[in-house]
């Protein structure tokens, strides 16, 4: 299915999520990651305290929340990029909790970065096939015998050079991943991302510092992974986007989950406008002032949701680094 024509969700999916009660911590229909008492401490800073969690299968997740809230610590902590203080999450009924990086990709959960990790030194081609899993050629005893994996590596060239033209990176193909603009490097981590066949996609800010006239493509490839059967989770500032593509919304304020529920409820949930706006602003005295107060918040949350943070191009942060979103 063509990528800029992708559907929603299924109706009968739509439907359990419509059953869904909006409450932090809501029990799904067919939950396919579930978390319990996570929690992320760097010295005195608690970045993250979730006590339970769900992720619905099949659908498009968003988890919002001002900076600091511990989004991306919570994607390093789930994705094996960081060891949580406490807690246990499962996937797919498997227990992944300490398990590494590339053990959590193997079970079919991978991620991509706010700021992408494409090898620069290394053609397109090359870092696409860098994303398969489990190849023969990385033994060291079938490494010398080349009829063990010729055959793999051909079929893992064909996936990628499939990607590459679902992506429409077949033209940079041999090119440096170095050379790449920013949009195209996302759509290069997207695209590798798939290269394990994975059944969940976390994708971390995936518009931050991307072209506008790339936007609509990668909103389009995003949508496409929901349609394929993948569930998708997604870090994002922009609502639009929030709104356009999620199926259900997750927040988050200061290491916890405070809200969830489908965009349009998330917006309206005066628990969400005190996590992005502070509890202590003044009850209004008249009608006047509470139109004057609520077009001051929709214009805050339309600023909030709508433009990158000021950083959002610094480093990602290192294991251990406090969390910045």
């Amino acid at each position: 299915m063509s990528a800029d024509a992708a559907p929603g969700p299924a109706p009968s999916t739509a439907r359990r999520l419509h059953d869904v009660p909006t409450v932090p911590g809501a029990p799904k229909p067919d939950p396919i990651l579930v978390a319990d008492k996570v929690s992320r401490r760097f010295g005195g800073l608690t970045a993250v305290d979730v006590d339970h969690i769900e992720i619905q299968r099949g659908v498009i997740t968003a988890l919002i929340g001002p900076n600091g809230a511990g989004k991306t610590t919570l994607f390093n902590l789930l994705t094996g990029f960081d060891r949580a203080d406490t807690g246990s999450w499962t996937f797919e009924g498997t227990p992944l909790a300490g398990k590494p990086a590339y053990r959590v990709a193997h079970a079919g959960m991978v991620r991509t970065f706010q700021l992408t990790k494409a090898l620069s030194r290394l053609p397109v081609i090359e870092n696409m096939r860098l994303g398969a899993t489990g190849q023969r050629g990385e033994s060291l005893w079938r490494a010398m015998l080349p009829f063990t994996w010729r055959a793999q590596e051909a079929a893992i060239t064909e996936r990628a050079d499939e990607l590459l033209h679902r992506f429409k990176l077949h033209a940079l193909r041999d090119d440096f991943a170095g050379s790449l603009s920013g949009g195209q490097r996302k759509l290069l981590e997207m695209a590798r991302a798939l290269m394990s066949e994975p059944t969940m996609v976390m994708l971390d800010e995936p518009m931050a510092g991307v072209n506008p006239a790339l936007t609509q493509s990668l909103l389009g490839h995003v949508k496409d992974l929901r349609e394929q059967g993948m569930t998708v989770l997604f870090v994002e500032h922009d609502m639009d986007m929030v709104h356009d593509i999620a199926d259900w919304v997750i927040v988050m304020a200061q290491g916890s989950v405070v809200a969830e529920g489908p965009p349009d409820v998330v917006m309206a949930d005066p628990v969400v406008i005190d996590a992005y706006l502070g509890v202590h602003h003044d009850a209004p005295a008249t009608e006047a002032e509470e139109r004057q107060q609520l077009a001051e918040v929709e214009s805050r949350l339309e600023k909030e949701f709508s433009s990158p943070d000021d950083d959002s191009e610094a480093a990602e942060p290192a294991l251990g680094a406090r969390d910045e979103h």
